[in-house]
């Protein structure tokens, strides 16, 4: 039985209802109770789903009704499906043109949003979905366009070099989705985003989706959205209970050692290791190569075709590692994915959700493994405090351990040749001779032989092996003690950035060389893998500056930042040694701006930037599309 659309909306409120008060629902929300259209029915019936999740229960019954919508959820809530399956059961196929616009902020979550339409719409006969993002060939695009399409996913910057081409054509615009708007905003995309609305029908639907519901996003909504109704997902950060957290404390060995310890002993399928930067995935790829492993990099540097082979490698088993950057790795969804490694720790716990979710898909168990130094134990609290969930400490793999396990291997392959080959007698016949001929006794020769397999990798292995650090839970009690005599962080008024938690560094470029804030945000933390809210005060004298940035900096951070180039001039970044935080030595030196604080609500809008990743303006490249 298919319900009415207004008993359906008293069923979802009945159940949010249910679900703030702790109550359970005794007739659960299915699937077949919507009003979807039967094709979609079909399709989602096949991939095995029965319950909508919140915000698919909740957004569904609107969307089908025509109504607008503000919906607040985060990354892994259905809201792809939320979305995509109701305007799927009203579209008119006959109609060649695009009906359905959906603006993403990257080139994978465009990917990913394409391919959920085009699975969603199995049944559909006749129907067509097209991805457009920078990095492809405009040719296909061009052409694909011209042959009709009925759902287009696209980046900004892409959308609207179609649309100023005449290419894409939105009179008979529908339904229009702003998915993960927070993202394009802190992307500096919300201005181009304003201008696509500007340029399609007045009479359309609008659904924004967005993990946070900043001034500007808020803005947006009420400038371009009509009676829209509020859906709010509320977001526990946490984790999923099927991915095992462990984190190693970096103390005395080599992280590229303990990595290599770990990928010896770690039964895994696929799996992708986070680093901060783009240069440490391909550094990291090539030392993990010479090693023996199938590892490949993943950044932002490398042309989409190139990214999208990769992913395909990864997904096709012939490939077993992607190092990637946070960047580069939104949007994979790789079932195989059964590790996470956390190779450089992420500065913001929703990275580490973000990071660790890879893994543990389509109800699979996962493991996510953190690298954490003696200084980023600050950093490890934090994230165990927001997923609310203990990350326990790992024992290093020791020599020993590995010998064992490579001997294992070895043995099993012997195992293996002697039960599956039937037929050694030649090799039985050529050894017995050899015996003879030279006198040794079978032993001899099997141990000159297994010596010249294991040459290239030795069964015997020799580390240096250190104990790890001991965790310490007394710390974490006095912590706890000191944070109930003075409150929590959270209760506590805000600080200066300039606290414990920060350092001051001086930068080489000032505003006699033009430079602005923006720029200095927009360069850090690409080329740095720090979220522009963790970049704090940013004070412009005429020849310098100085940022206030995380404590405890990795120094191959430090190093790359130097040659990162903000208006044509390196920042050469060193820390700041107090010069210029005793006030200005005269009016010239007092920066024109007023100070902004970037970690706060009040966050930067970031320019397009040229694809050098220099981080000095340029024309408009579109980087991230």
């Amino acid at each position: 039985m298919v319900l009415a659309p207004a008993r359906i909306v008293t069923r979802v409120f009945i159940a949010v209802i249910k679900t703030h008060t702790g109550q359970y629902m005794s007739e659960p929300i299915l699937f077949a109770d919507l009003a979807l259209s039967a094709p979609v029915l079909k399709a989602i019936q096949a991939v095995g789903y029965e319950v909508p999740s919140p915000i698919q229960a909740a957004a569904i019954p609107i969307l089908l009704d025509g109504g607008d919508i503000l919906g607040m959820a985060q990354t892994g809530t259905g809201k792809t499906a939320a979305f995509a399956l109701p305007l799927l059961s009203k579209l008119d196929l006959s109609q060649n043109e695009p009906q359905i616009l959906v603006l993403a902020p990257t080139r994978e979550l465009a990917i990913q949003v394409a391919e959920a339409f085009q699975k969603y719409a199995a049944d559909m006969p006749g129907f067509h979905v097209l991805p457009i993002y920078g990095g492809q060939d405009m040719t296909s695009q061009l052409r694909q366009l011209k042959r009709g399409v009925h759902v287009v996913v696209g980046t900004p910057g892409r959308v609207m070099d179609h649309l100023r081409r005449g290419s894409l054509n939105l009179n008979n615009l529908k339904s229009l989705v702003l998915d993960e708007a927070d993202e394009m905003l802190r992307m500096g995309f919300i201005d181009d985003v304003e201008w696509i609305l500007e340029h399609t029908p007045e009479t359309r639907q609008t659904a924004l989706f967005s993990a946070t519901m900043p001034r500007e996003i808020r803005k947006v909504a009420d400038n371009y959205l009509r009676d829209a109704k509020e859906i709010k997902i509320a977001s526990t950060q946490q984790t999923g209970d099927n991915i095992e957290q462990v984190y190693w404390m970096v103390s005395g060995t080599n992280k590229l050692d303990a990595l290599t310890r770990i990928l010896e002993v770690e039964p895994f399928d696929g799996m992708i290791i986070f680093v901060r930067t783009k240069t440490a995935t391909v550094e990291l790829a090539e030392k993990l190569e010479a090693r023996g492993y199938s590892a490949a990099p993943l950044n932002g540097d490398m042309n989409q075709q190139l990214r999208e082979r990769t992913i395909e490698r990864l997904k096709t088993s012939k490939l077993d590692i992607v190092i990637a950057t946070d960047v580069a790795a939104r949007g994979i969804d790789v079932e195989r994915v059964s590790h996470v490694v956390n190779y450089d720790i992420p500065y913001d716990s929703e990275a580490y959700v973000h990071r660790i979710g890879r893994t543990g898909r389509a109800g699979r168990s996962g493991k996510a493994i953190l690298f954490v130094a003696p200084r980023e134990k600050r950093l490890l609290y934090t994230i165990e405090k927001a997923t609310r969930k203990p990350i326990t400490l790992m024992e290093l793999p020791s020599g020993a351990t590995v010998t064992k396990h490579r001997i294992d291997q070895f043995t099993q392959q012997i195992t293996d040749v002697l039960t599956e080959q039937s037929d050694l007698s030649f090799f039985n016949d050529l050894l017995a001779e050899y015996g003879r001929t030279n006198d040794v006794s079978p032993e001899q020769i099997a141990s000159a032989l297994a010596y010249l397999v294991q040459k290239e990798r030795p069964l015997q292995v020799k580390f240096t092996d250190v104990k790890p650090e001991r965790n310490d839970r007394s710390e974490r009690r006095e912590r706890g003690e000191r944070d109930e005599r003075r409150g929590s962080r959270e209760d506590r008024p805000r600080r200066d950035r300039s606290d414990e938690n920060m350092e001051r560094y001086r930068i080489e470029v000032g505003r006699n060389h033009d430079a602005r804030p923006g720029d200095i945000v927009g360069a850090i933390a690409n080329e740095a893998g720090i979220e522009s809210r963790f970049i704090g005060h940013i004070k412009l004298f005429d020849e310098f500056s100085t940022v206030d940035l995380p404590a405890g900096m990795p120094k191959e951070v430090l190093q790359h930042l130097k040659k990162v180039r903000v208006r044509n001039r390196p920042l050469e970044i060193s820390l700041d040694q107090g010069g210029s935080r005793g006030g200005y030595r005269d009016n010239s030196d007092k920066p024109r701006f007023k100070e902004r604080d970037f970690g706060g609500r009040d966050k930067p809008r970031f320019k397009d930037r040229d694809n050098s990743g220099s981080g000095k303006p340029g024309p408009r490249s579109r980087k991230f599309d």
